[in-house]
């Protein structure tokens, strides 16, 4: 037992120091370097070999060694096609200067509404780049960019509460990925649901068609459960998520 609590802690450690080098590469433009890696490991004692498992780990989330990764090799098609557009519109957009950018940020800071408009317009290229950090990952760059800016005009409302305009870009920054995070997990949940439903269409439809078959006949849900020990609930669940296209059933559609 303790050996094996030993062994947990461990893992946990590791996935604890794993979770804060892929921030702190996030935080640096999704980069980091070789003896940063090192240095963060060294505490749990990983070897040479167990750093090219890390090593390559991080560069399938898109972090660079020593240097940036193109992110645009990750988009597919559509994403390209979205993006120059998206680009295009945004593009029309003034060019401020840092100076102006900042009374933009006092001002969204003190509650003004054209400084929360001027700061949101600032940072939409920000929230192209945070999104394309997240490709790959069964969500459309439109979607997670959509999600980012949401989660931005919310976050224009919550300035009052910094203290100096340079820490407004990292702060909303951290909500658009946040939420585009989220858009990812709920994403993937929704597919494990449809995963469930269609194992459960799929098995219930390959025992229905083999009894049928085995009779010569269309069956009911009745011998269906008889013969499989399926519930009825499984069954009629299956049957009704199929939109009734299970066709092995009496009464169903063919």
């Amino acid at each position: 037992m303790i050996q094996k609590g030993i062994i947990m802690n461990q893992e946990l450690e590791f996935a604890k120091t794993l979770e804060e080098v892929r921030k702190l590469a996030v935080s640096q433009g999704n980069v980091i370097s070789k003896e940063q890696v090192e240095e963060a490991f060294d505490a749990i004692g990983m070897k040479d070999e167990q750093l090219t498992l890390i090593y390559d780990y991080l560069k399938q989330k898109k972090i660079g060694i020593g240097q940036p990764v193109d992110l645009d090799e990750y988009l597919t098609g559509d994403d390209k096609d979205f993006l120059a557009d998206y680009l295009e519109q945004i593009g029309e957009l003034p060019v401020l200067s840092e100076g102006e950018k900042e009374a933009y940020f006092i001002s969204a800071m003190a509650g003004d509404g054209i400084g929360k408009a001027k700061t949101i317009e600032i940072l939409l290229p920000d929230i192209v780049d945070i999104a394309k950090l997240y490709t790959g990952q069964e969500v459309l760059l439109e979607d997670l960019i959509g999600e980012g800016n949401v989660a931005l005009a919310m976050g224009v409302e919550m300035l009052g509460a910094l203290e100096k305009p340079d820490e407004v870009p990292g702060m909303l920054a951290k909500m658009a990925m946040d939420a585009m995070e989220e858009l990812i997990r709920e994403t993937e949940d929704d597919h494990k649901s449809d995963r469930k439903i269609a194992d459960k269409v799929n098995e219930v439809s390959a025992e229905a068609q083999r009894l049928a078959e085995s009779l010569s006949r269309k069956i009911t849900v009745e011998e269906l459960m008889e013969e499989t020990g399926f519930s009825e609930k499984k069954i009629k669940d299956a049957i009704r998520m199929s939109g009734n296209k299970i066709t092995y059933f009496e009464g169903a559609d063919e």
